[in-house]
């Protein structure tokens, strides 16, 4: 029954191309930015967890931290 209702859809096979690049070009701008990452950014992003919250506010106001 799904498959009649499908097919009788004009223009429905552009759907399952238009899914594929959306997932395509989204992995893909991903793969660029931890690529292209600045390396000691994303540590020190990793280490804010780990810190007490008094280093965490020191380390916020740091603009070598953030963004």
């Amino acid at each position: 029954m799904y498959k009649q209702v499908l097919q009788s859809i004009t223009g429905i096979e552009i759907y399952p191309l238009i899914s594929f690049a959306i997932f395509f070009l989204f992995f893909l701008g991903l793969l660029v930015y931890v690529v292209v990452a600045n390396r000691q950014h994303l540590h020190a992003m990793s280490q804010l967890p780990l810190l007490s919250d008094e280093a965490t506010e020191r380390a916020t106001l740091d603009r070598d931290v953030i963004c």
